[in-house]
């Protein structure tokens, strides 16, 4: 059986992942918040934002959305 290395791939992974600054999102717009489901709020997702001023792509909500302690916090933002 052959054995393939995934160094190279996790490598490119890596490099394609960007952290981003929380404290440069703002005009956060947070959809699908269902009444039923109180507390945990798993079906919400950030739709829209800004980064620094510019709206947001498709690739940066996707990496916000992908932490859910972040979308949790701006769901309670939004219901206070």
């Amino acid at each position: 059986m052959k054995k393939y290395d995934m160094k190279p791939i996790v490598d490119l992974m890596d490099k394609s992942i960007k952290k981003l600054n929380s404290s440069k999102i703002d005009n956060i717009e947070v959809s699908d918040i269902f009444e039923w489901d109180c507390p945990d709020y798993v079906d919400a997702f950030i739709a829209s934002a800004d980064y620094d001023g510019k709206p947001m792509t498709d690739e940066q909500l996707n990496e916000i959305n992908n932490d859910s302690g972040f979308v949790y916090e701006c769901v309670m933002n939004h219901l206070n």
